[in-house]
């Protein structure tokens, strides 16, 4: 079985596009349904918001210059779904703003279809293995952060969303020092709790929490930078 058959029949990624140019609407839905998407399409900013609130697709392909509500109106509303900008704008300070105001990447008109398809096929794979099982595992201890429960050594202890938030980042990424900037901007989508003055405080509750459960002080102090998980 091939990997487009393999998608129609199985895993079926839909794809929102929101573009009212409908010569490039209807090469792209072609091309998304030779690869085995489905397709839904809206032609305006209106109409996708509408779209959004009957269905919630894997991924959105998002014009700039729409009726209406243009681009940069609806991409704040577009909570928990990748949003690829397909604009003919090239202004470079535009593109930044849109990516970090929520965008996963920009692609240009006119674009190049397999250049496409592959930034498409890279968001959703990483959407995916962002959605994957909630627990994480470093050493012996493990971490579910649906429940903020860690269990390691002697039994187990409930987190704090904050607590789990740092927790989570650091096991995502053992063998790299987190900046304390780095950790306050990351853990911001996990919890609204966590300030500059306060992150030591909440640290310091985590690692006396891990202690409870066993002996190892995971969580290492890295002077002057930030934190990270101790490998040896």
């Amino acid at each position: 079985m091939n990997r487009k058959t393999e998608r129609r029949g199985f895993d079926l990624k839909k794809i929102l596009i929101i573009d009212d140019d409908i010569h490039i609407g209807n090469v792209l839905e072609e091309t998304l349904t030779k690869e085995g998407y489905g397709v839904l399409r809206a032609y305006s900013g209106t109409e996708a918001l509408f779209v959004l609130s009957q269905a919630k697709p894997d991924l959105l392909l998002l014009d700039l210059m729409l009726p209406g509500l243009n681009g940069e109106d609806v991409l704040p509303q577009i909570k928990g779904i990748p949003v690829i900008v397909v604009s003919a704008k090239v202004d470079v300070d535009n593109k930044v703003d849109l990516l970090l105001g929520g965008a996963v990447d920009y692609v240009t008109k006119p674009f190049n279809t397999k250049e496409l398809l592959a930034r498409i096929a890279v968001q959703l794979r990483n959407s995916s293995a962002s959605g994957a099982a909630p627990v994480l595992t470093f050493d012996d201890m493990t971490l579910n952060t649906d429940t903020h429960v860690a269990v390691s050594g002697k039994g187990s202890v409930k987190l704090t969303r904050t607590e789990c938030a740092i927790l989570k980042l650091l096991m995502q990424n053992p063998a790299q020092v987190i900046t304390k900037s780095q950790m306050l901007e990351r853990i911001s989508e996990d919890t609204p709790d966590c300030t500059e003055s306060s992150l030591k405080m909440h640290v310091s509750n985590l690692r006396k929490k891990i202690r409870e459960i066993n002996e190892k002080d995971y969580i290492e102090a890295v002077w002057g930078i930030g934190f990270k998980l101790r490998t040896e």
